[in-house]
């Protein structure tokens, strides 16, 4: 056995890709409440029964976009070298992110992505979705903390609620800008500031919120 996915599964990997791609394409061209998932099946060339198998409701065909995310600051906590911390990691994480402009951070000014964002944040549903997202992040989060860092319960799911809502803000703080038409090789510096700074907050627990006299 190498490891790789089988022929059936590599199948259905690409079904959930392509369903996913035609909606997306639909939706950034029609409008998200403009398109039925009738009409996603039929541009995906697929039954309304199998498009539901692999999406539950229309709002994960767009956060499916999203998906590896989800458990991404869980995975890089879980992965990190020996003697660095897990704020250490995340924090180097996300500038990485800020360098290679991955859409999650927010610094990726291509028209799809931002008109992408610009559609999630107009839908409620997409908005209630992607809350339901961050919720699973926190958790992801939490669960690598006490299991890789011996974090108590609580104190993991307070850390790990700070953590991912920062990232959520400073990511959300990008795309605004790019939204508004600033191009994301001006706005990577004033980006990387803020998320060192942000981090700063996180490790200082946030000792230093006033001004010093």
């Amino acid at each position: 056995m190498d490891g790789r996915p089988g022929l059936r599964e590599r199948k259905k990997q690409r079904t959930h890709a392509a369903i996913s791609e035609a909606a997306i394409a639909l939706f950034l061209r029609h409008g998200f409440t403009q398109v039925s998932v009738a009409q996603v099946a039929e541009a995906a060339e697929v039954s309304r029964r199998t498009l539901f198998a692999y999406f539950p409701t229309k709002e994960d065909l767009v956060v499916h976009r999203l998906a590896d995310h989800e458990t991404e600051a869980g995975r890089v906590v879980r992965a990190r070298p020996a003697g660095t911390t897990p704020l250490t990691a995340l924090r180097e994480h996300f500038l990485r992110g800020l360098r290679e402009r991955d859409p999650i951070t927010g610094l990726n000014d291509s028209s799809d992505v931002r008109r992408l964002n610009r559609m999630i944040l107009d839908v409620p549903s997409l908005v209630a979705r992607m809350q339901r997202f961050k919720t699973g992040a926190e958790r992801a989060l939490a669960e690598a903390l006490q299991e890789t860092a011996a974090t108590p319960e609580l104190t993991a799911r307070l850390a790990a609620a700070q953590i991912v809502a920062v990232q959520w803000a400073l990511a959300q703080d990008n795309a605004e800008r790019l939204a508004h038409g600033e191009p994301a090789s001006e706005r990577y510096a004033g980006a990387v500031n803020d998320a060192e700074h942000a981090f700063a907050l996180l490790e200082n627990g946030l000792r230093d919120l006033t001004p010093r006299q």
